[in-house]
């Protein structure tokens, strides 16, 4: 596989493609459940409607990726970059996403109860409509991050930095560290 691979509606459960430079591929609708793909580079990659469950993203390179709707959940993205990423309803629920970028990328609309994002950079990300249940944002960057109309309850910000992050009409019964 190099950059620019075609794999839409494959079947790829498990694979190992860690490292691999996979720049501007298209994995649509594909099954990459359980793969190995830390360390691969996948930016500005068009994943959406893909299965990425329980796959292994550590420091993957994901920048401007396209994954609308995809399955993330148990999924290991520590350290991974998502910068300006489209993940508008997706599912990243139980997903572990400590130290990883997520600055600016679009979260409106997903699923990510009990999602770890300690230490995780997401400033000026959009998490509109998002479903915290649960997550732990333990010393996150969430500076100008739009939580608007999110539910936070039971969610934990502790030392988080929400300096100019909106939280206008969120449900944060029960969180920590929310305003």
């Amino acid at each position: 596989m190099r950059p620019g691979t075609l794999c839409a509606h494959m079947n790829l459960r498990g694979i190992d493609l860690s490292n691999v430079n996979l720049r501007h591929s298209q994995f649509t609708r594909s099954v990459l459940a359980g793969a190995n793909l830390s360390g691969a580079n996948l930016d500005e990659s068009n994943l959406s409607s893909a299965d990425l469950r329980n796959a292994d993203l550590r420091s993957t390179l994901l920048r401007k990726v396209n994954a609308r709707a995809a399955r993330f959940d148990e999924a290991n993205l520590s350290g991974a970059k998502l910068n300006n990423a489209v993940l508008q309803s997706s599912n990243l629920s139980g997903a572990n996403a400590a130290n990883a970028d997520l600055s600016g990328a679009n979260l409106a609309n997903a699923r990510l109860e009990r999602a770890q994002f300690q230490s995780a950079n997401l400033q000026r990300a959009n998490l509109r409509g998002s479903r915290l249940e649960g997550a732990s944002l333990v010393g996150a960057r969430l500076e100008g991050a739009n939580f608007t109309n999110a539910d936070l309850r039971g969610a934990d910000l502790s030392g988080a930095g929400i300096e100019h992050t909106v939280f206008t009409r969120a449900q944060t019964a029960g969180c920590k560290g929310c305003p």
